[in-house]
C-alpha cells in the first residue's frame, strides 16, 4: 500500500485498502464462514441497529460497474447497473454524489437496508474507456468460466458440459468470482494516469499518427504572387478561398476513411461544409508558400503534388515540426473580450453549439461505425451506440467549470429528434 501511496497519494491507496476489505468482507471461507458474521455474532452487541444492517448488508453485496443520472449533489443519485442490468436504483450518498455528473461511471457496492439504498465506502470512478475495457473483460471471463469448470470437472470424472455451466454462470456470480478485476482495472488507470500514458493516440483519416507539418516553399528571385496562383489553379483538388489561402482536399465525394480503432487511438479530422475531406491548407504569404497538414504521411503526399507544378518557381522547401507535446505545453494568450454582455454571449454560444450540432446530426461519427447519428438511430444496435455517443456529450459538457455556457447547455432536444428519449435515465 505504501508504493501505491507515494505514486497516487493517501486517497487513492485508501481506496485500494476499503476495497480489498470489502471483497474480504463479501466472501465466504471454504468452510462457510465469513468475518461479517464473526463479527456480528462476537462484537455485534456494541454496535447500533443501523451498523449491524449496514455490515450483514455488506456481505451480501457484490461491487459492479454502474451510470451514474438523476444527481441530487449532497444528497442522493441513481446507479444503474452496466453489467447486471435492471432499472437505476436511488442511492442516498452525501459526499459521494457531489463530484459526481451526470452519466460518470462509478465501481462500488449498493446496499440495500430497511430506510432505502445506500453505498459502500468504496466509490472508483471510471473514465469512460477504462469502463468499456473492464465490460469486455468481464464478457470475455463470463464466456471462458464454464469451458476451464467443464474441463476441470472432466478430469476428475463428473460429467457436466459447457452449455449448462453457462447458463449457470449468472452476472452476479461472475462478479463475486472476478470482482478484483474491478480494483485492478481502476488502479491501473490510475497508475497509468499518474504515469502521463492516459491521453489515447490520437491519428488523422488515414490512421497515421497525428505530426503536425508545416512545409515552407521559398519563391525563387523574380517569381511573382501571380504565378504561383495560377500554377496552383492547375491542381483540382485545391480549393481557392480568397487570394493567398487555399483548401487542399480529398478526391472529390471522398468522405473519411475511419481506420480501424488501435487500443485508444481517436480519429481526428476536418470537413468543409459540402462534406468535403480537408486534408491541409496553403498559405501564399509574402516569398513563401506554406503547406500545413497533420501527418508526415501526408507531408510526402503534398509535396509530391505540388512538385510538378512548383517547378521552377520555388526552391528547396523548409520543413518544420509541432509534435501533440509540444502543442500542449505551448501557452495560449487568455482570449480577447468579446464586447458582449454576459447574457448576450451566452445566447450567441448556445446558438452556435446548436447550428453545430444540428450539422453534426447528418455527418459521420467514428463512433458510430462512420455512420450518421439520424442513419445510426434507425437500428436497435445503432440506437444503442447513439445512446452512448450523446451520454458521452452531456457527461463531457457537465465537467465545465460551473457558469460556463458549453456546461448550461440543454442537449434534450437531440435526444428528442433523434428518437432515444425513453433512454435518457
Amino acid at each position: 500500500m505504501q508504493e501505491i501511496a507515494d505514486v497516487l497519494g493517501i486517497d487513492a491507496a485508501t481506496v485500494v485498502w476499503g476495497a480489498a476489505f470489502e471483497d474480504l468482507v463479501a466472501t465466504d471461507q471454504p468452510d462457510g464462514r465469513n468475518l461479517a458474521d464473526d463479527y456480528l455474532r462476537r462484537r455485534g452487541w456494541k454496535e447500533g441497529a443501523s451498523t449491524r444492517e449496514y455490515i450483514a448488508g455488506l456481505h451480501r453485496s457484490t461491487i459492479s460497474l454502474y451510470e451514474v443520472s438523476g444527481l441530487v449533489p449532497g444528497e442522493s443519485m441513481q446507479l444503474r447497473d452496466l453489467i447486471r442490468g435492471g432499472d437505476p436504483v436511488r442511492v442516498s450518498e452525501k459526499l459521494g454524489s457531489q463530484g459526481l455528473r451526470q452519466w460518470d461511471r462509478v465501481a462500488t457496492r449498493v446496499i440495500s437496508l430497511r430506510e432505502g439504498a445506500v453505498i459502500s465506502g468504496t466509490l472508483m470512478p471510471f473514465d469512460e474507456d477504462t469502463g468499456e475495457a473492464l465490460l469486455a473483460s468481464l464478457r470475455r471471463a463470463g464466456t471462458k468460466a464454464p469451458r476451464e469448470v467443464a474441463k476441470v470437472a472432466q478430469e476428475f470424472g463428473i460429467e457436466t458440459d459447457t452449455t449448462t455451466l453457462a447458463g449457470m454462470m449468472t452476472p452476479d456470480l461472475l462478479l463475486a468470482g472476478a470482482g478484483f478485476m474491478v480494483t485492478n482495472f481502476w488502479l491501473d488507470a490510475a497508475l497509468q494516469a499518474a504515469q502521463g500514458r492516459s491521453r489515447p493516440d490520437l491519428v488523422n483519416s488515414e490512421g497515421d499518427p497525428l505530426d503536425f507539418t508545416t512545409v515552407h516553399f521559398p519563391l525563387l528571385g523574380g517569381v511573382k504572387p501571380e504565378q504561383i496562383r495560377t500554377a496552383l489553379a492547375a491542381i483540382p483538388t485545391l480549393r481557392q478561398e480568397d487570394p493567398g489561402f487555399w483548401n487542399w482536399l480529398d478526391v472529390p465525394g471522398a468522405g473519411p476513411q475511419i481506420p480501424p480503432r488501435r487500443g485508444k487511438a481517436q480519429t481526428f479530422f476536418s470537413k468543409m461544409e459540402d462534406g468535403s475531406l480537408v486534408l491541409g491548407t496553403l498559405v501564399l504569404k509574402g516569398r513563401r508558400l506554406s503547406l500545413e497538414v497533420n501527418s508526415t504521411a501526408r507531408a510526402e503526399r503534398g509535396q509530391a503534388l505540388l512538385g510538378p507544378v512548383l517547378a521552377g518557381l520555388v526552391g528547396p522547401p523548409l520543413i518544420e515540426r509541432t509534435d501533440l507535446e509540444q502543442m500542449l505545453a505551448t501557452e495560449r494568450p487568455p482570449p480577447e473580450p468579446s464586447g458582449l454582455s454576459p447574457e448576450d454571449e451566452r445566447a450567441l454560444i448556445c446558438q452556435t453549439l446548436e447550428d453545430h450540432y444540428r450539422h453534426i446530426l447528418d455527418q459521420p461519427i467514428p463512433s458510430l461505425g462512420g455512420k450518421s447519428p439520424r442513419a445510426a438511430a434507425k437500428t436497435p444496435k445503432g440506437r444503442e451506440k447513439v445512446v452512448a455517443w450523446l451520454k458521452t456529450l452531456e457527461n463531457h459538457s457537465a465537467k465545465r467549470p460551473a457558469g460556463h455556457s458549453i456546461g448550461e447547455y440543454d442537449f434534450g432536444w437531440m435526444w428528442q429528434e433523434l428518437g432515444v428519449t425513453v433512454f435518457r435515465r
